[in-house]
């Protein structure tokens, strides 16, 4: 029988060698905030580190995404039935799965202005867990470590998320909308 699991902070399991992801915060207001991916047991084996850094944020950028991701994670925590966290100076741990997530936020945020994000943060939560997931997968496969702040997928997520720019009235769409993937002649029956 498997001893129950504890979880700390954001959802993270209180198990030695658990992969998960690190927050350091550290207690000075200026120094910036580092996002540590822990890769646990699987950490120096077969050419994996140990650990590896996804993002070091400004300090400015912190408090503008913090709530954010908090609020987001915690109600989905709850709906696990898992004890909910706060942000605290030192180092906060999150769950393998809502770090990749908050990657996907900070790498966004990260060269945002100010004005920039609040709009980073609505459009992170209006995406789905899944879609976060599939980002993380693609920008961390070129672009994961803190140097890669302008290239490829990094430098996509920051336009994606960062654009708050509604399209004029009475745009017309370059495509129709399809009403009906199943009516088109690829499913009809042969006559």
């Amino acid at each position: 029988m498997n001893p129950p699991v504890n979880f700390v902070d954001f959802g993270a399991p209180d198990q030695f060698g658990a992969h998960l992801f690190r927050v350091e915060i550290p207690p000075s207001r200026v120094d910036p905030v580092v996002l540590v991916e822990d890769y646990g047991y699987r950490g120096l084996e077969g050419g994996i580190p140990r650990d590896e850094q996804r993002a070091i944020l400004p300090r400015a950028v912190w408090p503008a995404i913090a709530d954010t991701a908090r609020r987001e994670f915690n109600d989905r925590l709850k709906t696990a039935k898992v004890p909910t966290g706060r942000w605290h100076s030192g180092t906060n741990l999150v769950d393998r799965l809502l770090g990749k997530e908050l990657c996907v936020l900070a790498w966004a945020a990260e060269t945002a202005g100010e004005e920039q994000l609040p709009i980073v943060c609505s459009k992170w939560a209006a995406l789905r867990p899944e879609e976060r997931w599939w980002l993380f997968s693609m920008t961390v496969a070129e672009a994961g470590l803190p140097e890669d702040t302008q290239r490829g997928w990094r430098r996509a997520l920051f336009h994606a998320l960062s654009d708050g720019e509604k399209p004029p009235p009475g745009r017309k769409r370059r495509r129709p909308a399809e009403s009906d993937l199943f009516s088109l002649p690829l499913f009809q029956s042969p006559e």
